[in-house]
């Protein structure tokens, strides 16, 4: 069974309906250009609220090492979802454990980081949350246990998915009302879906 990861949450009604719809992890935005972003303050406040058992996620862009250290340890963040190609010393210096993101452009950019569980993304300008999905045909033949896939899922396409075996799915816009604002019943129908990958 697929992780399930929502992300760009920025309000506790939208947390806690895919806490209760059965999301494995929520994901929080820190970059200041998304229409999903959330002050570092207020997701503190809102993930106090939520239940065990759900891990946090924070969304990272172009932000040093040690910043996203410290935004992590003020909210409580369990992973760094690294969402750019930082220098090469830059997970060296980062303390909190982290998922390193391929915004993917052709087969070999899935293929660099194998020994690694990575989030891998179509590739945007604006770092996600457009929905753009990434060639199905890239993962054939891969081993893709250690692969989440994000970018332009939603719960009428996830089917397509069952025979890759991805070690989970990461979804945003497609379960929105509005760019940050989620849809409840579209957040129970694809974690319905997913759950049967």
């Amino acid at each position: 069974m697929a992780q399930i990861k929502i992300c760009g949450i920025t309000n506790i009604e939208d947390a806690l309906a895919a806490c209760n719809a059965g999301a494995d992890a929520l994901g929080f935005v820190f970059y200041e250009k998304s229409p999903r972003f959330i002050e570092p303050k207020k997701a503190k406040a809102l993930i106090e609220k939520l239940p065990p058992f759900v891990k946090i996620v924070g969304l990272f862009v172009n932000m040093d090492a040690e910043r996203v250290d410290a935004v992590c340890n003020e909210v409580c963040i369990d992973i760094a979802q690294i969402h750019f190609e930082p220098a090469d010393d830059f997970f060296n210096q980062l303390k909190t454990p982290y998922l390193r993101v391929v915004r993917a452009t052709s087969k070999e950019d899935i293929l660099k980081y194998k020994n690694e569980y990575i989030l891998v993304d179509a590739f945007v300008e604006s770092y996600g949350g457009e929905g753009k999905r990434v060639a199905l045909e890239w993962f054939e033949g891969v081993d893709c246990s250690r692969i989440i896939l994000a970018g332009g899922l939603s719960a009428e396409n996830l089917s397509e998915l069952k025979e890759y075996g991805f070690y989970g799915v990461d979804v945003s816009s497609s379960v929105e009302k509005e760019k940050g604002i989620k849809d409840h019943q579209k957040i129970e129908a694809f974690i319905a879906n997913a759950k049967s990958l």
